[in-house]
């Protein structure tokens, strides 16, 4: 078959073309799913510690049996004065050594829900920590120097904090959510211990 060079030429002219648009779709989709994955860890959850270690390492590397509280109405109304709504859970958590109890706990703070680790003894906080982090902001709460200011606390009778817990700018939903997960763990502490004291 015989081609006259015009034809050659368009025909030149078309596959460059083709060639170029699927180059150029090639790398549009490249850099679609290039962003997407960065989106995505931005969003992704960071564990800091794992919650079975945040348990064991309360207890001196021995985990005890979890118990079970039963989160009944009268008691979701009081957990609600403190976390400005009920637990979305039948039952929770928690594990407990004589009068040592470590709870874990969720809250949101901007967007995503916080996963943090709370020890309690003797009407005190031991420590906070955080245990999974979700949030693209407000990171900070994570750090010992903000961590460590838990230590020591106890609750009031109004239910507040009996320490001053210093705020972070730029992490203020975060570190409210925190306060809130610190004074929820001293009074489920409390609500089990005095439990057990009656019965």
């Amino acid at each position: 078959m015989v081609f006259s060079p015009d034809k050659n030429k368009l025909t030149l002219w078309l596959r460059s073309f083709l060639m170029r648009g699927r180059c150029s779709a090639f790398m549009a989709l490249t850099i679609l799913l290039s962003s997407a994955a960065v989106a995505g860890n931005n969003s992704s959850p960071n564990t800091l510690v794992a919650p079975q270690a945040f348990v064991a390492n309360a207890f001196g590397g021995e985990t005890p049996k979890p118990k079970v509280l039963w989160l009944k109405p009268a008691l979701q109304d009081n957990i609600a004065k403190i976390m400005d709504h009920k637990l979305p859970a039948l039952r929770l958590r928690y594990w407990q050594e004589a009068d040592r109890t470590a709870w874990i706990l969720e809250e949101i703070g901007k967007e995503e829900p916080i996963t943090a680790g709370f020890v309690v003894e003797g009407e005190k906080l031991l420590e906070a920590n955080v245990l999974i982090y979700r949030e693209s902001r407000g990171w900070e709460v994570k750090y010992p120097a903000f961590r460590n200011q838990f230590a020591g606390a106890m609750l009031e009778d109004d239910q507040s904090l009996s320490t001053n817990i210093d705020g972070i700018s730029g992490a203020t939903l975060s570190v409210n959510a925190m306060k809130r997960m610190a004074r929820l763990a001293l009074f489920l502490h409390d609500h089990v211990l005095s439990k057990g004291r009656k019965s």
